[in-house]
């Protein structure tokens, strides 16, 4: 398989800092003999911004050190940004070392953890073994099973699951749907329990009104706040698409809208600007909107259609929004992206049927009013059209999602305090 990882990094770039790090060269300090000292692997965005009082609450103990790894360009980058060594809360940041034997135990020799964490799905079969070799408890943290990893967990459990069973010490599930599906895969009601989901725990800086205002003109959608703006959040291929549509419906019915596209990978840039060029207004067929990619720098005026092709900025861009589509959930998509951030910051959300990977913050934020579900294009256009179009109803989804927010907190408290037992 190397010659495919190849060809995606050199497609997503951003690899070649630290790559001796996937081969178990790890570069951490002495380790101090009156702490602790904890590995935590993770590797989305999201699970980079979850972490943050998880972090800050060890750090707070004095007796624990943190080494932070993960796996992608992106996430590393986020993990130096926020948790390098200068921010105190790690004692080191690096690339998750490739999963065969030589190198994880080259990684384990040199990096000496009293205490793993995997976050999510994090569940790499030779990690785990090598604490299980040295006596090293491991926690999954904010556990989870997607419908993929249930089913091909299920097809594999009699090579999978000893090794995971002995070698994962508990599981800390971010739902009950998800602990029941652990314990059919055959842990043990001890090693399984239910914390919930610390992403509901995630704390987000809000901007200044003079900040939105500035950031709407740098990005090309204009000052004029009368305007409405429909955020694509984290899109997938097809759903660019489907938000152009929705676009020019939303415009057909005389609403006043630009759209704000920011796709999952940035390595589509390209691929998105060729969709874009093939667009025409809803009033002439002979005119193409305009737009603007945020890497390349100021728009030089307002435009259609901004593309936030940059990373970390996603939370900004949620913070101009008056209408959030989560991506990777229309069909054929299945899984989705979180609705978390968008919640936090009280925005009426839209998202397809796949919320596979956050089935239950889907549940809890269309039960509470705040979200609803669009099972096609067809259904996004209308809905959107019909949101935006009614600012009565769109207020009432914003109270809604920060009620469904607030109440939903709580996890990480609950995770700390396991954490603490263990180390302990």
């Amino acid at each position: 398989m190397l010659p495919y990882y190849l060809l995606r990094m050199w497609r997503r770039g951003g690899y070649k800092s630290g790559f001796s790090q996937r081969f178990g060269a790890v570069n951490l300090p002495p380790k101090n003999p009156a702490k602790k000292r904890v590995w935590l692997q993770a590797v989305s965005v999201g699970e980079m911004q979850a972490i943050s009082p998880l972090l800050q609450a060890l750090k707070a103990r004095g007796d624990v050190e943190v080494y932070l790894t993960t796996t992608t360009s992106t996430g590393h980058k986020i993990a130096l940004d926020r948790y390098g060594e200068k921010s105190g809360l790690t004692i080191g940041t690096g690339y998750f070392p490739l999963d065969w034997w030589a190198f994880s135990a080259r990684a384990w020799w040199r990096a000496r953890p009293d205490l793993v964490i995997l976050m999510e799905g994090e569940r790499w079969p030779e990690h785990i073994a090598q604490a299980r070799r040295r006596g090293v408890p491991v926690l999954a943290v904010n556990a989870r099973l997607s419908d993929r990893s249930y089913s091909r967990m299920k097809a594999w459990r009699a090579v999978a699951m000893p090794l995971m069973q002995r070698g994962i010490t508990r599981v800390l599930a971010c739902s009950e749907i998800d602990a029941e599906r652990f314990r059919e895969l055959g842990f043990t009601a001890e090693q399984v329990t239910v914390t919930g989901n610390i992403k509901w725990d995630v704390t987000i800086p809000l901007m200044r009104e003079e900040e939105r205002v500035s950031l709407r003109a740098e990005i090309g959608l204009g000052a004029n706040a009368n305007e409405l703006i429909l955020l694509g959040s984290s899109t997938w291929p097809g759903e660019e698409d489907a938000l152009l549509e929705a676009l020019r419906a939303i415009r057909a019915a005389g609403i006043a809208a630009r759209l704000l596209l920011v796709p999952r990978h940035m390595e589509r840039r390209g691929e998105v600007e060729a969709l874009l060029q093939k667009q025409t207004t809803p009033d002439r067929e002979d005119t193409a909107p305009t737009w603007h990619f945020r890497s390349r720098g100021a728009a030089p005026g307002v435009v259609d259609i901004a593309v936030g092709d940059t990373t970390g900025e996603l939370r900004k861009f949620t913070q101009l929004a008056d209408l959030v589509f989560v991506g990777k959930s229309l069909p054929p998509h299945t899984e989705g992206q979180t609705p978390v951030e968008a919640a936090a910051l009280g925005r009426a959300i839209l998202f397809g049927p796949g919320m596979g990977n956050f089935r239950e913050i889907a549940r809890r934020l269309t039960d509470a009013g705040a979200a609803k579900v669009v099972h096609n294009r067809e259904e996004l256009c209308v809905t959107a059209a019909r949101i935006l179009g009614d600012a009565d109803a769109r207020a009432k989804m914003m109270t809604a999602s920060t009620e469904c927010y607030r109440g939903n907190q709580g996890a990480v408290a609950r995770t700390l305090e396991i954490i603490e037992k263990t180390l302990g």
